[in-house]
């Protein structure tokens, strides 16, 4: 046959008969898109159909050949440019697709699987807030149904209040809606109120399996609140279901490295890496699991590559910084100093320069300097959280109150009988993470990380950090035996995804599980709890002088750090008067003076048999996540343990909110 003889109704239908073998069979699709080019040659429609029929057929290298020169020939074709950018991101050229995209939802907005596909993208790139602008788009155009047509528009314009009131009465009216659930869960993400989010995203996947993009937002919503084990298995769905989405990837990737599968998450990162190499937080994020698996020359390498693609981000600069053994050339030094008088740098980049010059001029030995720096990245950085420390004080005293000696003893016996946990508490910057790394030295003890669980569990009981809201500790009391035993089995249950060995122990090294030694000894009463504590204006001064990625939003303030050191004290104080020797502590500075014999202590303590290793703790090759990890590869060293002398005439506001606390150290003083 031949173009001049061919009617238009037999090319339409030819279209229509490729269009429809598209999804079961698409190598007769491409077979019968190729005919039909060859009787209409250039035809725009057949040419589009081919490309996408070769992709879904295997062939994206093909596909990608066929579908550039379209794009090109078709500026303001949006289809086009959507197909092309499927193409691009099959073939792994992450940045290709998002300007594919970006063009084609700018030509037709209402394209609602176009948005979703550049959020995947946006989110496998670290632009979270660009992501959360393309989900919400997708959100508002993939509904047809007018009712929601409103909400969707209110959510992609983020009048949260309006979006959340017309999905509820929505929802009211038709409490099966999948799409209205999906979208509320958005509203409540955005607000921060993930458990509400979580139930709603629970009840769309019961009633829709196959939903996708709910999965992906439940997944998320899961790993924001630290439920790791349970945002793991909703991944794993994901990446099974769709294994080239670069979205699911990245988050695959990042809680690979949350359960300390860092083989994995370096693969992955590696991956994300190849399709988005001009990306300065892949290339950062690359450089984390880097320094944690002890690559640190590879870590400082893709931490320089990050500031070269993009030198106004200082979170980069900080991370070298937190590798605490690197040290900054002059160059670097007036880098940081020429960004930071950049008036339109963000916020979150300027303190992050703060702190990273905090730490070159202490380096330096000019401390009044480095003060300086110091003080303006805590000040930047406190104006942005939410701590009340009057609150803080007396949750502690709460939790005096309920845990006396008749509480424990009418509960005696209870909770669950595993002795595996070896819980480090304390303050962060208190040599938690030295005493981790001499206890998983042993060969009967696993090293795991910072573990969100027990906090978990408090929120499940309660806990918050609103006055208004809160009803732990008080709630415990209403717990029976059952209950106790089943919250000691669920924490092991969900901790087991951290193990990596069969060694008999584990540790959980979260310092601020202090706050729950009396919950810990009723539910795991085999449990070691062991108390870190380092002279109070080392440990505070060291927390002031570090930027944690997340929560400690008590140490950006001299004040705010001391008084929580003092709180910290009085109940540790309480626990060992109302359990005499349930709690073993450390003290910091004898380690560093004898120790072989605080190790003997400490294993004594643990029930575990001596072993020369844990003299030799810096030998062991496990991956380390905390600002600490490179101190404790190497021997014992006394250097830094008055370091805070340098900074003594700064140190006014801390001194007279530790009071008694420093006066008496390493005693208790009587409160």
């Amino acid at each position: 046959m031949s173009a001049t003889s061919e009617p238009v109704g037999s090319l339409e239908t030819a279209l229509a008969h490729t269009q429809r073998l598209m999804t079961s069979e698409p190598q007769l699709a491409a077979e019968q898109a190729t005919e039909i080019l060859k009787v209409a040659p250039g035809h725009p429609l057949a040419t589009l159909l081919l490309g996408v029929a070769r992709r879904r057929a295997g062939d994206a290298a093909t596909s990608q050949a066929v579908l550039e020169p379209l794009a090109k020939s078709q500026p303001n074709w949006a289809a086009a440019h959507y197909e092309l950018g499927l193409t691009l991101g099959a073939r792994r050229n992450g940045e290709g697709a998002v300007a594919a995209l970006r063009r084609s939802v700018s030509l037709k907005p209402e394209m609602p699987d176009a948005w979703r596909a550049l959020g995947d993208h946006l989110t496998a790139i670290g632009d979270a807030t660009g992501a959360d602008d393309a989900y919400a788009h997708h959100i508002k155009f993939s509904t047809r149904d007018p009712r929601l047509l409103e909400a969707g528009a209110a959510l992609c314009e983020n009048r949260i209040a309006i979006a959340e009131s017309l999905l509820r009465e929505h929802l009211k009216q038709h409490p099966t809606d999948v799409a209205a659930m999906r979208m509320l869960a958005e509203v409540a993400a955005r607000l921060k109120r993930y458990p509400d989010a979580e139930v709603l995203l629970e009840r769309a996947l019961e009633l829709a399996p196959s939903f996708l993009p709910a999965r992906h937002n439940y997944a998320v919503v899961l790993h924001r609140e630290r439920k790791v084990a349970a945002a793991w298995a909703q991944v794993q769905k994901l990446v099974e279901a769709d294994p080239l989405n670069p979205s699911y990837r990245t988050l695959q990737a990042v809680l690979a490295s949350t359960i300390g599968d860092y083989d994995r998450a370096l693969d992955l990162y590696a991956g994300v890496l190849a399709e988005y190499p001009h990306n300065a937080r892949v290339w950062m994020s690359y450089g984390h699991s880097l320094k944690t698996t002890k690559r640190q020359a590879d870590s400082v390498q893709a931490y320089r590559k990050s500031i070269e693609l993009a030198p106004h981000l200082g979170e980069s600069y900080w991370s070298l910084a937190n590798l605490k053994t690197f040290r900054f050339e002059p160059a670097d030094i007036e880098a940081m100093q020429a960004q930071l008088t950049r008036a339109q740098l963000a916020a979150e980049d300027r303190f992050h320069f703060d702190f990273a010059l905090g730490k070159a001029f202490e380096d330096a030995g000019q401390f009044a300097e480095s003060f300086k720096h110091y003080d303006e990245g805590n000040r930047l950085r406190r104006a942005g959280v939410s701590y009340d420390a009057a609150w803080n004080t007396e949750q502690m005293q709460r939790a005096k109150a309920l845990f006396t000696p008749e509480f424990f003893a009418a509960r005696a016996g209870q909770g669950a009988s595993a002795a595996d946990p070896i819980f480090i508490v304390g303050l962060p910057r208190s040599g938690s993470t030295l005493l981790e790394q001499i206890l998983s030295s042993h060969p009967l003890v696993e090293g795991t990380m910072e573990l969100a669980d027990i906090v978990n569990i408090v929120k499940a009981l309660g806990g918050s950090a609103s006055r208004a809201k809160s009803t732990y500790p008080a709630s415990i009391e209403a717990l029976d035996a059952g209950a106790l035993r089943a919250l000691g089995e669920r924490y092991l249950e969900q901790t087991r995804i951290y193990r990596r060995t069969d060694a008999p122990f584990f540790i959980d090294k979260l310092p601020n599980n202090f706050a729950h030694t009396g919950l810990i000894h009723l539910i795991l009463p085999r449990a070691r709890i062991i108390d870190a504590r380092r002279h109070p204006l080392g440990c505070c001064f060291s927390g002031y002088k570090q930027h944690f990625a997340r929560g400690q939003h008590f140490t950006y303030s001299l004040d705010e750090i001391g008084r929580y050191y003092r709180d910290y004290v009085q109940l540790m104080a309480h626990y060992d008067a109302v359990l005499p020797g349930r709690v073993h502590r450390v003290i910091y500075e004898r380690m560093i003076e004898d120790t072989e014999g605080e190790v003997r202590r400490l294993l004594d303590y643990c029930g575990l048999p001596f072993d020369e290793r844990c003299l030799r703790f810096y030998e062991n090759e496990r991956a380390v996540r905390t600002p600490s990890a490179e101190q404790v590869r190497r021997p014992i060293y006394r250097e830094g343990v008055d370091h805070w002398l340098n900074y003594e005439p700064w140190l006014g506001p801390l001194k007279s909110a530790l009071g008694s606390v420093l006066e008496h150290y390493p005693n208790v003083p009587e409160f």
